[in-house]
């Protein structure tokens, strides 16, 4: 089976929760699968957004675009609410001026029905989010 990118609306993904809301730069643009379009927080931190898949995923490796995250960890679910959430990796950014962060975290296969992204810090009082992926396969249920 083709792995695909569970993080993006067109493959049912939802977003579920975000901690701010900005009406230009609403947190569902991390979903459409573009780097031109963001979500920018209102300031204070952590914030967190939270994308539900519309069935089980096997994740082999989560990705992100940002600009001016100082420190992101990722958590994941399997259960049928958002809740429950394990640590999959918590990492410190690098910070180039002028340059979106691209991150990618090759983890061990995992399972997920939902996926907790948590900015805990920034370089800034504000950051964007462009885009979050996640690369897997449908679980068979």
């Amino acid at each position: 089976m083709r792995a695909a990118d569970w993080c993006r609306s067109s493959a049912g993904a939802a977003l579920i929760l975000a901690t701010s809301s900005d009406a230009e730069h609403p947190a569902e643009n991390v979903a459409d699968g573009s780097s031109k379009t963001f979500w920018t927080t209102t300031g204070m931190f952590p914030q967190e957004l939270i994308i539900g898949f519309p069935k089980r995923v096997k994740i082999s490796k989560v990705a992100i675009q940002c600009y001016l995250v100082r420190t992101l960890r990722i958590e994941r679910s399997t259960s049928k609410d958002p809740v429950g959430f394990q640590q999959c990796v918590e990492k410190d950014l690098q910070h180039r001026e002028g340059q979106l962060q691209m991150e990618e975290f090759p983890l061990p296969e995992f399972e997920a029905t939902y996926l907790r992204f948590i900015i805990k810090s920034a370089f800034d009082h504000f950051v964007s989010v462009h885009r979050v992926m996640a690369e897997g396969t449908a679980e068979h249920t």
